[in-house]
């Protein structure tokens, strides 16, 4: 049974919801230690598991370039923060105008995705 195409709207909103469920897992990654901790290194394939799961419904609508440029893209930028905020990782100059970069390129893909296709 095919599950019905999903909005627009309701296709970004999800996109958000499988970013960041790409995130925590990401995140649980580093708080799993090498696997050495059983909770966070569970929640790896539960979060990862979720965000692939709703990137495949999502890919439909909003096609697959848009889809996984912006949800790597954003996942990026927001595991790198968390890296810097929360883990204390070094902020330099490179990594931030690195960010700024991903942060452009998801923009351009937002934006690409709105206009008709040729």
């Amino acid at each position: 049974m095919a599950l019905p195409l999903l909005t627009h709207s309701q296709a970004w909103a999800l996109l958000g919801l499988a970013i960041l469920m790409e995130v925590a897992g990401t995140t649980s990654m580093r708080l799993a230690e090498g696997f050495t901790r059983l909770t966070p290194s569970v929640m790896i394939f539960v979060f990862y598991g979720i965000s692939f799961g709703l990137n495949t419904m999502i890919i439909r609508t909003l096609g697959l370039s848009v889809v996984y440029g912006v949800w790597s893209g954003v996942g990026t930028v927001l595991t790198a923060l968390i890296g810097i905020y929360y883990f204390k990782e070094p902020a330099t100059a490179i990594k931030m105008v690195s960010i700024g970069f991903i942060v452009i390129g998801v923009m351009g893909l937002h934006s690409a995705s709105r206009l008709p296709a040729a």
